[in-house]
């Protein structure tokens, strides 16, 4: 599906697309890609996009998947509003935005998913054993982790829980940004993106 924003195939919006708002997280569009392609989406994807804030992820798989469904769950309305309107700028129609603290909202969800997405939560072990739950079978999750007490929460987490083929990726990326009159490479917060499936 294309948008006149972005009339492209390839993943990888560019950050300043989106409309932002200060405070609010956005990811990356080098992490974005990273992470998108970990959820090896299919046309007819079901999406939990959990801790969704500015809405980037949603609207990537919205694009490439326009026969599936997104659930983009944000447990802050105003964030939850800046959902929406990205995803009117870029004219994606199956993103569905649910305002809600997750895990306690998940039960709402009307469509069980083949993909979940974990981008934030107050709780990550709680959250990513009740998506685990909803999950349907060889179905993919992946979670982000910002700091070394995360990435250990959620690799215990899905050890317990055996999900098979676990992949951990940490991203090393520099953007190269005009300082002044000189060109610097800067480099973007570190992140792991850890990923696995649930069996048949």
């Amino acid at each position: 599906m294309a948008s006149p924003l972005w009339p492209y195939v390839t993943s990888g919006i560019p950050d300043d697309r989106f409309e932002q708002l200060p405070g609010i997280p956005l990811t990356k569009r080098e992490i974005r890609v990273l992470l998108l392609s970990q959820l090896r989406l299919r046309p007819d994807a079901v999406l939990w996009d959990i801790g969704a804030g500015t809405g980037t992820i949603p609207v990537e798989v919205g694009l490439r998947c326009p026969l599936g469904k997104v659930y983009a769950i944000e447990r802050d309305e105003e964030v939850a509003s800046l959902i929406r309107r990205n995803c009117d700028r870029f004219g994606v129609k199956t993103v569905e935005v649910v305002e809600g603290s997750a895990p306690e909202c998940l039960s709402e969800l009307t469509d069980a998913p083949d993909c979940v997405c974990v981008e934030g939560g107050r709780s990550v072990k709680a959250i990513l054993q009740a998506a685990w739950s909803y999950l349907l079978p060889g179905g993919r999750i992946v979670a982000i982790a910002t700091n070394l007490e995360t990435l250990y929460a959620i690799s215990e987490c899905l050890a317990s829980l055996q999900v098979r083929n676990v992949e951990v990726v940490q991203s090393v990326i520099n953007r190269l940004e005009n300082r002044g009159i000189h060109q610097v490479f800067a480099a973007l917060d570190p992140m792991f993106i850890v990923s696995g499936e649930k069996g048949e």
